[in-house]
């Protein structure tokens, strides 16, 4: 067969669907992190990257990070240049949903296609090895005394570490309007900040201070599970009495204007990465919990953690 010919009849089968579509999304994969490198969205990006390489689900996997705006600016790239591209993954999940509510960009998850969620993740609270602070008791006291006084560090504004910082200063008797908050663009920059002393205490996804935690260059004052996370030996909010639980996920989307074939070939190759031993592997490292969700009942998940963020939000001053 000549080769213009095999061209020829090699797109007419992909056209009309009888080519294989996950075949074509797995020749490269452009993977969007909306997040400056070092934080949770950049490791769950390079970790998934690795997964499909080694499934097989993708031959290769390029990385495009892009800080700033809880994830928006990169949103913003990824409708903006990925339109119809079956091989474009972005990275996102609850951080990019309370970013969304606060900053109102002009941009929406509406334009993009959901694909699924991935991994879920509670955070952790944590003070500067030299903190004159020992424990939240003490955060809270001088959060009573002085609201302004204490310095959060975490991620962009309306990420769930800020979230829950209004929560406990709601819950404890504090206006959560005055909590003195200072968002970072990506984790690597908050976990400088903290190990600097450059913010009071600091707020992110467990398993991006576990490191630090281990080594005693951060002492870890609280999750915000419901229960002790399972081998983490550090106290939940609410048994310390402050009645606060907040969780955090995170997930992928696909390209604005994929056809659900399309659509349905990325969740296939998404299926089959988690499955794959250096996936396990991640989420083991990372004390990633497995919550992986598709199709509808992703949309719905997402719809109904806006609007419960939303609402909590509201009530914690935010918004």
């Amino acid at each position: 067969m000549r080769r213009d010919t095999f061209l020829k009849s090699l797109a007419a089968l992909a056209a009309t669907g009888a080519f294989p579509l996950s075949a074509l999304a797995a020749a490269n994969v452009k993977m969007m992190i909306p997040a400056n490198p070092g934080g949770g969205w950049d490791a769950t990006g390079r970790a998934l990257g690795k997964a499909l390489q080694e499934s097989g689900a993708a031959s290769s996997v390029t990385y495009d990070n892009k800080g700033g705006a809880a994830g928006a600016l990169g949103l913003a790239q990824f409708i903006n240049g990925s339109k119809g591209d079956p091989n474009a993954l972005m990275v996102m999940g609850a951080v990019m949903l309370g970013g969304l509510i606060t900053g109102k960009p002009p941009v929406s998850l509406s334009q993009v296609t959901p694909i699924a969620r991935l991994t879920s993740e509670y955070n952790v609270f944590v003070l500067p090895a030299n903190s004159p602070f020992k424990t939240m008791a003490d955060v809270i006291a001088q959060l009573k005394k002085d609201p302004g006084s204490v310095k959060w560090g975490g991620g962009s504004r309306g990420s769930t570490e800020h979230i829950a910082a209004a929560m406990i200063a709601r819950e404890v008797g504090v206006d959560p309007s005055k909590i003195n908050y200072v968002a970072f663009r990506g984790g690597g920059e908050a976990t400088a900040a903290i190990l600097g002393g450059n913010v009071t205490v600091g707020g992110s996804g467990y398993s991006e201070f576990a490191e630090y935690i281990n080594t005693g260059k951060m002492k870890a004052l609280a999750v915000t599970s419901d229960a002790r996370l399972k081998g983490v030996n550090v106290p939940t909010l609410k048994e310390q009495g402050v009645n606060v639980v907040i969780g955090n996920w995170r997930g992928v989307y696909g390209a604005p204007g994929i056809s659900p074939a399309q659509r349905q070939a990325l969740t296939d190759m998404i299926l089959k990465a988690v499955k794959s031993k250096s996936w396990m592997e991640a989420s083991e490292k990372n004390n990633w919990t497995a919550a992986v969700l598709t199709g509808a009942a992703f949309e719905k998940f997402v719809d109904d953690d806006m609007a419960s963020l939303r609402a909590t939000m509201v009530k914690s001053g935010m918004v």
